[in-house]
């Protein structure tokens, strides 16, 4: 029998060696207690998450450490250095909420919090409007420092900063017409309406970008218009009798007056530029960037099906398929600058943000909108190769080692890297993953932007991710990450989003707050400012800020379902676009639609994924805290 009692006891002292062993380092059995994590974390596993790495794996898809296949310094590592003591108690942090500072800090956000945040989105907002209309209208823009109007640089044609964006048609107002009805105010929505049809005239003698008129002109006139006309709009009665359809009629002429960059091309691929008076400028060049190009359809679609002619939409069709027959044939992807007339690339950077950041979301939501399957066919193929060329980082943003999901701008041809920088206008990507219902790596990639904003308090207009450091130091106000906040929540219904908004609500409030609105940062770094509130700062930007915050806005209630476009104008999902009063006059290319097929089954009816997050995850982090440490220290928040 003594031998009997020695076994059992070697049993039970191997069973107290592994149990002592599991809570120090989670080397024990692969087991879950009901946690969010596997419990079988080994010293490997560990030294990933918590110690500076001592050698890079080249198969775990490093972005932070390696450009083309290079290795960088090995200083510039992905997690931070901690000694023993600290790497277990960071460790055993992990699995318990009252002591990880993430799980605190995000994981309710009260109702009074909320409505105190709403209320606060609404002042910036009629800040930032009052004061245009006080001391800017009829111009385009505030000069908020100086309270004074801005609008196109008649003594610098050249200055397209300003030119390609300023059109001496009132563009503040006309951006912001349906921000009015999202914050309930009828009474200066329909104030608003008739000033612009009293005043606005698009026979002026501007040279403007066809790009920008269309997403903060006419897609605005064409929404106002909607919500003007529509029986089922969430607003209430917004119309008044004396409505005659005028800003349907601005918007046509507007169109009109576009049409020219579309002739003498023998792409089909439009001019960047037009004089509303006179037509394409003589010393127009023939280059033009592949979002400015390839982002018509929604607004140009819109139209041609509310007034029954084809002309728009056939020529905003007809440059989406252009440029996408000119993409890769090895890799897919298309390049961010091209010549009009020759067809070639002249930049051949492939990436997600300036330049070629909404051609990829208008494919998608022009087949929300018009249900033309082939619109769905590109965008599902232009997706796949974005996630095999661009994206680097670990296979799973939740789970696994190695470094977070990231996409990186690459060549075309090729797909190698070209440089070490995202740009801002990137962060609407994790909006447009949501809308195709890939939520976990919307998730991820806007951590990954929001870390950047803790850092800094704004986003740079580009940021370098292996020096950790802003590579252009402006911000001017920009939505994006606004946006992609606030369809994140609608997916997930998280708190921790309510809590990004605060951030960045409080940012706003603190950095870029002057005397009369809100001032384009300068230096994200030193704060410094610019005398300019770009319009999309009341049209986007304050309108997702408090729809965020806003639970119970009529447009969440609407038995109707809605998409922003990209300039954050409401349209509806309506059957009458889906209906079309003509045949189609010019066919697919030959070729241009079977080579995206990339499968037999349908596109989807309803691309509306938000269920498809479990109801667990709604009340834990949406993504766990060990990768939130590992993106925050990636970027140098500490």
């Amino acid at each position: 029998m003594q031998w009997r009692s020695i076994v059992v006891g070697l049993v039970v002292l191997r069973l107290s060696v592994s149990w002592v062993l599991w809570l120090a380092f989670g080397l024990g059995p692969e087991i879950s207690s009901g946690f969010n994590f596997h419990l079988g974390f080994n010293l490997h596993k560990l030294d990933l998450l918590f110690r500076e790495e001592k050698e890079a794996d080249p198969s775990a898809g490093s972005w932070s450490q390696r450009v083309q296949g290079h290795r960088y310094d090995e200083t510039a590592t992905t997690c931070a250095e901690f000694g023993e003591d600290s790497t277990r108690r960071s460790y055993l942090n992990l699995f318990d909420g009252n002591k990880d500072e993430y799980v605190r800090r995000y994981r309710s956000f009260p109702d009074t919090l909320r409505v105190k945040m709403k209320d606060m989105a609404k002042e910036m907002f009629y800040f930032g409007y009052e004061n245009y209309m006080k001391y800017a209208f009829p111009e385009d823009e505030l000069n908020p420092i100086d309270c004074e109007g801005r609008g196109p640089d008649v003594m610098n044609p050249s200055n397209i900063n300003i030119n390609d964006v300023l059109g001496n048609y009132s563009l503040t107002l006309i951006d912001t017409l349906d921000t009015l009805l999202v914050l309930g105010n009828v009474t200066e929505f329909q104030r608003a309406v008739k000033l612009v049809i009293d005043t606005v005239s698009f026979d002026k003698n501007s040279t403007v970008q066809v790009f920008e008129a269309n997403i903060r002109i006419l897609g605005s006139l064409i929404s106002a218009h909607i919500l003007l006309t529509d029986s089922k709009h969430p607003f209430g009665e917004v119309g008044f009798k004396d409505y005659d359809n005028e800003l349907l009629h601005l918007a046509h002429d507007l169109a009109v007056r576009l049409l020219p960059a579309f002739e003498n091309t023998s792409t089909g691929i439009p001019y960047a530029r037009v004089n509303l008076k006179t037509g394409v400028p003589q010393d127009s060049i023939n280059e033009t960037c592949t979002a400015g190009a390839g982002s018509l359809l929604v607004e140009f679609g819109i139209l041609s099906r509310l007034i029954g002619d084809s002309t728009f939409e056939w020529v905003a069709r007809r440059a989406v398929r252009a440029l996408w027959n000119l993409r890769s044939n090895e890799t897919g992807l298309l390049g961010n600058v091209i010549n009009i007339q020759t067809g070639q690339w002249v930049g051949k950077q492939s990436g997600l943000g300036a330049g070629m950041d909404s051609f990829y979301e208008y494919l998608l939501k022009s087949y929300i909108l018009f249900g033309e399957k082939e619109d769905y066919q590109m965008f599902k193929a232009a997706y796949e190769s974005i996630q095999n060329h661009l994206r680097r980082g670990r296979e799973s943003c939740n789970e696994g080692e190695g470094d977070p999901p990231l996409y990186v701008n690459v060549n075309m041809f090729s797909g190698e890297i070209m440089n070490t920088w995202i740009d801002s206008l990137q962060a609407f990507f994790p909006g447009l993953q949501v809308l195709n219902g890939d939520i976990d790596d919307a998730i991820c990639l806007h951590a990954f932007y929001y870390a950047i904003w803790k850092r800094f308090g704004a986003l740079p207009e580009r940021y370098n991710w292996q020096l950790k450091a802003p590579d252009v130091l402006f911000y001017p106000l920009r939505p994006e990450l606004v946006e992609s906040t606030y369809l994140l929540y609608q997916a997930t219904k998280n708190p921790f989003y309510l809590h990004v908004g605060m951030d960045i609500l409080q940012s706003l409030e603190k950095n870029a707050k002057v005397r009369c609105g809100y001032a384009t940062l300068h230096h994200v770094v030193d704060k410094s400012k610019e005398d300019r509130m770009e319009s999309f700062f009341l049209s986007e930007t304050c309108k997702y800020l408090y729809l965020l915050f806003d639970e119970d806005n009529p447009l969440h209630k609407s038995d109707n379902k809605y998409i922003f476009t990209t300039e954050g104008h409401i349209v509806p999902i309506d059957k009458r676009f889906r209906e079309k009063q003509w045949n189609d006059l010019s066919p697919c290319e030959e070729g241009a639609l079977a080579e995206t097929e990339t499968s037999n089954q349908p596109p989807p009816s309803n691309i509306s994924n938000c269920n498809r997050i479990p109801e667990e995850r709604r009340y834990a982090l949406p993504l766990k805290s060990v990768y939130m440490r590992q993106i925050d220290h990636m970027v140098g928040v500490f």
